[in-house]
Parts: C-alpha cells; sequence; structure tokens
C-alpha cells in the first residue's frame, strides 16, 4: 500500500514532532543532574571535540584534565559525569560505599540492548546471585586445568604455526590485534562452550559472530559519549542511523547464541562436558539468561585478552630489552621446556611485572562507570548528587605522577618488583580488574592466558612494528582496541639465539 504525499508528510511531521517532545521532556527530568548548555571550556571542547587538536585519544584529554586537577577528580558538566583518577575516591566507590554506587540503570540501559541481565550489567541480588554461580565455577581446580589445557592446543597447534608461516615472508605483514582477537575467540568458545570456530586460521573470514560482536561493542560504547541519552533513545525509536546497525548486529548475537544454546542440547552437557556454558545450563533453563551469559563470557574472554596482548607486543616491540629479561628469567627458572601448569608461570616474576606494568600503562578497559544513588561526598571533598554518573579512569591513574612516580610514563616492568618477587599493589591504586566486591572472577584464567601467549611467542619469535611506531589511536569500544590494528613483521629467532 502507498502513502499519499500528504499522508507521508504528516508521518513524518508527527513522529518528528514526537521526538522533538521526548527530547525536551528527556533533557528537563536530567537537567538536574547535567547542564547540556553549559559553555565552559571543558564543556566547549568535549561537544566540538576541541580535545582532538591537541591529544590523539580521548583518554589521553581526560588524562591531562585529571593530572591538573588538584583532587585528581573533574566533572563534565554536560555529560552529568563525574571523573576521578583519585585511588581514595575509587575505594570509596568500590568497597566503602559500594551500595551507593551500582551500575545504575541509566548505565544499564545504555548496555541493555547489548549485555541483557549479564553479570555485567546487573546490580543487586541478581548481580549476587550470578556472581555466586560464576565465582562456584570458576574456583575449581578442573575447571583451570581446562582453561590451561584449552590456551595451550591453541598455542601449539594454531598460533605459533601461523606466525612461523608468517615469518617465513620476509615482507609480510601481520596484523597481530586481528590474530589475537582471533586466537582469544576461538580459546574462549572452547572454554567456554565446548565450540571451535576455528578462526584463528586467517584463511577463513572472521565468523559473523566475531564481526556482530565487535560492531555491537563499539556501538554501545558510543551510546555513552551522547550529550544526552534521548538522541540514540530516538533514534532507536525510529530505528535510524547506528541504532538500525546496533539492532541488527544484536539480531545477529541472538540468532547464534540460541544456535550455540541448542547445538549444545544436541550435543550434551552432563558432567563429562567440562566447559562453562555447559555446568551453566546444568542449572539454568532459560534461554534469555544462557544468551546473556554467552555475551558476558565473550565480551570479559575474548575482547579484554586481545586488547592485552596487543599493547603488550606493541610495547615490547618498543623495548626489546624487556623481552630479552622475559626469556632469561625463564631459561633460569624451567629451562628449555613449556610451561605446564598454574604454579609454573607464579615462578616468573619478571613476566608477571612486564604483563602488569603493561595493563597500568594501556589498560584493557580504559574507564568504568557508576551510579551514586544518594547524595556524597567523596574523600577529596568533591560532591556528588544522587543521581550524578561516577566514573573511575584506570588509564589515568597509571599516568599519575601522585601514584606512580616521575616516571610514571615509561614502561618500566622492574616498579612491580622487590628482591626479584613481583609484589602487587593497591587494587584502587590498580583498578584493572575492578576492585572490592566486584573484583573480576575471571582475573587468574586472564593473566594465565596473557602470560603463555607472551612467553611462547617470545621465547620463538622477534615482533617488529610496522607501523604504529609514535603512539597508539584508539576506536570507540567496550574495550581498548587499536584504530588500525596492530600491523608487525614476525621474525623467528635461531635456537640459541637471544629472544
Amino acid at each position: 500500500m502507498e502513502l499519499e504525499p500528504s499522508s507521508l508528510c504528516f508521518l513524518i511531521f508527527t513522529l518528528t514532532t514526537a521526538a522533538v517532545f521526548f527530547l525536551l521532556c528527556h533533557l528537563t527530568a536530567t537537567r538536574r543532574h547535567r547542564n547540556p548548555w553549559c559553555t565552559c571550556e571543558v564543556c566547549e571542547m568535549y561537544l566540538t571535540a576541541g580535545w582532538s587538536n591537541h591529544h590523539a585519544n580521548i583518554c589521553d584529554w581526560y588524562s591531562d584534565l585529571l593530572r591538573r586537577s588538584p583532587t585528581k577528580t573533574v566533572h563534565i558538566h554536560v555529560l552529568g559525569n563525574t571523573i576521578t583518577a583519585n585511588p581514595d575516591n575509587v575505594e570509596y566507590m568500590l568497597k566503602t560505599r559500594f551500595e551507593n554506587f551500582p551500575k545504575g540503570k541509566p548505565f544499564s540501559s545504555i548496555l541493555s540492548d547489548f549485555l541483557g541481565h549479564g553479570i555485567f550489567n546487573v546490580d543487586g541480588d541478581l548481580w549476587r546471585f550470578q556472581r555466586k554461580m560464576a565465582s562456584l565455577e570458576l574456583d575449581g581446580f578442573s575447571i583451570r586445568s581446562f582453561a590451561f589445557e584449552t590456551v595451550s592446543f591453541e598455542i601449539e597447534d594454531r598460533l605459533l604455526p601461523l606466525l612461523l608461516s608468517a615469518s617465513e615472508t620476509e615482507t609480510r605483514v601481520l596484523d597481530l590485534q586481528d590474530v589475537f582477537k582471533r586466537f582469544s575467540f576461538d580459546c574462549i568458545c572452547k572454554f567456554s562452550f565446548g565450540l571451535d570456530p576455528m578462526c584463528l586460521q586467517l584463511s577463513l573470514p572472521l565468523s559473523e559472530f566475531a564481526l556482530s560482536f565487535d560492531l555491537a561493542s563499539q556501538l554501545s560504547a558510543e551510546r555513552a559519549m551522547e550529550v544526552s541519552p534521548s538522541v540514540w533513545k530516538i533514534k532507536r525509536l525510529l530505528n535510524l542511523g547506528s541504532e538500525k546497525k546496533l539492532r541488527d548486529a544484536i539480531a545477529m548475537i541472538d540468532v547464534l547464541a540460541q544456535e550455540v544454546i541448542n547445538q549444545k542440547r544436541r550435543i550434551g552437557y552432563s558432567s563429562v562436558h567440562k566447559d562453562l556454558l555447559s555446568r551453566f545450563m546444568r542449572t539454568v533453563k532459560d534461554d534469555k539468561y544462557l544468551r546473556d551469559i554467552i555475551v558476558s563470557f565473550l565480551l570479559a574472554g575474548r575482547d579484554s585478552v586481545a586488547s592485552a596482548l596487543t599493547s603488550f607486543f606493541w610495547l615490547i616491540a618498543k623495548h626489546p630489552q624487556v623481552a630479552s629479561e622475559i626469556c632469561e628469567e625463564a631459561n633460569r627458572v624451567i629451562g628449555n621446556r613449556q610451561v605446564k601448569s598454574f604454579e609454573q608461570l607464579r615462578e616468573l616474576h619478571y613476566l608477571n611485572a612486564a604483563v602488569y606494568e603493561s595493563m597500568r600503562l594501556y589498560p584493557p578497559v580504559q574507564f568504568d562507570s557508576k551510579f551514586c544513588q544518594k547524595d556524597d561526598i567523596f574523600p577529596d571533598g568533591t560532591l556528588i548528587k544522587s543521581g550524578t554518573r561516577v566514573t573511575y579512569h584506570p588509564y589515568a591513574m597509571g599516568r599519575m605522577e601522585e601514584i606512580w612516580g616521575p616516571d610514571c610514563l615509561e614502561f618500566r616492568p622492574g616498579r612491580w618488583l622487590k628482591e626479584g618477587k613481583f609484589c602487587p599493589e593497591n587494587p584502587f591504586k590498580y583498578p584493572i580488574f575492578q576492585a572490592g566486591l566486584r573484583v573480576c572472577l575471571g582475573k587468574e584464567m586472564a593473566l594465565m592466558e596473557v602470560k603463555t601467549v607472551a612467553l611462547s611467542l617470545l621465547r620463538r619469535f622477534r615482533v617488529e612494528l610496522a607501523g604504529n611506531v609514535a603512539g597508539l589511536r584508539f576506536s570507540p569500544g567496550l574495550t581498548a582496541t587499536i584504530s588500525g590494528g596492530l600491523p608487525t613483521k614476525i621474525r623467528e629467532i635461531s635456537m640459541g639465539a637471544p629472544c
């Protein structure tokens, strides 16, 4: 049925009027927490993207603002967002007054289409239930052994042969970020779902699941950067632009997640199956809930690990002496044998220090936000009004002289060692894995994967940058992703030669 021109015009007028009315209502309702018309220098820099004239990334601009703040806390009026790099404030949010700083409905709504009611996007009883279930599964010796076996197989049978092939052609450029995304996607799918997507075979295109996941992550993160939530909500209502792309990407994720669930039901999920999804499916029967679990596992186990590995090898390529010290330590502690367990990895103190130092400078999750429920006051004296978005910024914290000293911008693993032994820092000073009650449950397994890959590659290959020499530029996303990837040349190290 075709609409008459007059009817079409009336429809457009009605939708536009409704959208404007919705926008004005929302701005009026949220004006108590934000000032969308603020003309201060900081807000003007944000609205006009003037920060990009001086900084490659918005996270670097935030770091500069926080560095110059006496309290290491700033407020972006147009966003209604208080941002802090003060460890005392971080501890106050994540531990002391945990119940007053939940994820909050405003932020949960931003990610609800993508993450649903998964553990990263809920509060209260639902969060406690999921965390208890996840901790029971992830703390067991058998699941850790299964994770180690999965990672070791993927390294030996796929990752190392792929890099060896790349090293045989002197001019070949390999995007390590793409390789690590494929590697971690294979690992998390095998570990979490008992399925093998075989993404690390570069002759195959990246799976539709992985591509849709990347797009949904990027577009969901862009929602949080809008001056008003009503902007993306109107676009979603009208199914326009980025919101149409997000809806299509999530529809694809939903279809493929359901296929994962159906396939598990066909294969079976009895106690002989070691993967995480099988363990959850023995208790949970709700497919929507299982879908949200799948997406949460992928976000934690694929994107964060790939991000950590990518920035680590960018730093290692620029600091080859660190690679040499990692290899020397491994030769001294375990000889020329492969790492066989979690326990052996813990003996490699310098390797651990190098991984922690890399994430200090380039955390996979650059910031995390909560919402203040009741009026509160930070330890630094900052007044936080009810309904204010409050963000702690690990990326900026890694660049604070007051926290890390005058050499805070240097990549120096030795800062983590005392008499050759690794010494962790206060988690509220280094909230890379969050801290307090919401500390990351998969922390040890993520570190195992990063360290096992790092050591396996550094003992066999030298990584040379084919681009990104000056600095890193990040794309929007829930985890840090390098715009343009990490182009490298891979060189095999001769047996007996220093790495």
